[in-house]
């Protein structure tokens, strides 16, 4: 569990820039992500939460996050603490500082605590701290994912003026494409992300469609492979309104607090599929359905089921990209010693098999 008010209190020197004349044991400054086990060290990290509650006594305290591009960990800053008073008034989301600390795993997650802490300077410059490197992004090249997305659409929608529309979609709005994430948390949260997320899907899509329209042959009327890549790439569209992407990571826009994505994405859709006349009135109502009923429940936003087969395969092709990236980036952690699962903080909330020891 996280860590007690009584192992967090400690006497800490206030925190002002001149404590990091000299770092922990004359070593340099060091990366966040970097830290293991019991070490305690110094590094630059950008905070991106903090959160209020209160103990089952009542006493207030704060979960603060702290992230650099390779690893998020936890703070919890207790009333007792000399933290406390500043991190009430002055931290704030999005502010880089630099940090003492000592880093530890449990089974609740990579954690810190905190030794000393003060905002970022311009003379961090020196000990190598550079705004850039905390953009966690994609792994894959985004150019390259874009171009592939595109010649997906190109290739594998057959009806002419679906092909237009989802074609025309992807330019006008190609820089939010490529750069926004995919979500404020859980997956694929990250530069790039929504864009290898809406490449996943329309892949594993694009596989299903031709899997079962190969498989049921006899279907009346026969699965129709362009509306289920045009879905899958479309699904996801109106996150460019809903999500605002910052350094610390996403935000909601208002429009994205009040509406959703869903039918936002519906909007996208419907503003450019009035400017093609040859497009089949039936044909948009079927993408407009994948859309809508891609999340496939109300508690998860969507206001109806797949009542296609094509929005069905959309559904379920979102549905697991998204949970495996969370099981996936859970078991690209490093392990702590000698443990045959992971610990609960993950966006899976559960216990992950790694193996028997």
């Amino acid at each position: 569990m996280p860590s007690s008010q009584t192992s967090s209190s400690k006497t800490s020197l206030p925190d002002t820039p001149s404590l990091f004349s000299e770092t922990q044991s004359g070593s340099s400054v060091g990366r966040l992500s970097d830290l293991q086990p019991g070490q305690l060290g110094d590094c630059f990290a950008l905070l991106t939460a903090r959160e209020q509650s209160t103990t089952r006594d009542g006493k207030p305290y704060f979960r603060c996050t702290f992230r650099d591009a390779g690893r998020s960990v936890t703070a919890m800053i207790w009333s007792d603490t000399p933290f406390f008073a500043d991190c009430e008034q002055s931290w704030r989301p999005g502010q880089f500082y630099k940090l003492r600390c000592r880093y530890s795993e449990s089974s609740y997650g990579p954690q810190i605590d905190l030794d000393r802490i003060r905002e970022v300077t311009e003379d961090d410059a020196a000990d190598g701290f550079d705004p850039g490197d905390f953009l966690q992004s994609s792994r894959f090249d985004l150019d390259e994912m874009y171009a592939e997305l595109t010649d997906l659409v190109e290739v594998e929608v057959e009806d002419g003026p679906l092909r237009q529309l989802v074609a025309e979609i992807l330019v006008t709005h190609a820089d939010a494409i490529k750069t926004i994430p995919a979500a404020m948390r859980n997956h694929h949260a990250y530069r790039g992300g929504f864009l290898e997320h809406v490449l996943s899907v329309t892949k594993l899509a694009l596989h299903l469609a031709d899997k079962y329209r190969a498989y049921y042959a006899d279907m009346q009327p026969p699965l129709d492979k362009s509306l289920v890549v045009a879905g899958a790439v479309l699904h996801d569209i109106g996150k460019l309104i809903e999500l605002d992407s910052q350094p610390q990571g996403a935000t909601y826009t208002a429009p994205g607090r009040l509406i959703g994505h869903i039918l936002l994405g519906r909007d996208v859709v419907r503003e450019a599929a009035a400017k093609i006349e040859e497009l089949d009135p039936e044909t948009l109502l079927r993408l407009e359905h994948i859309i809508v009923a891609h999340q496939n429940l109300p508690e998860w936003g969507s206001p109806i089921a797949p009542h296609t087969p094509e929005a069905l395969l959309v559904h379920y092709a979102d549905d697991v990209d998204a949970k495996f990236h969370m099981m996936a980036t859970s078991l690209e952690t490093d392990p702590a010693d000698d443990q045959e699962f992971t610990g609960r903080d993950n966006p899976m909330r559960r216990q992950i098999f790694r193996g028997l020891l």
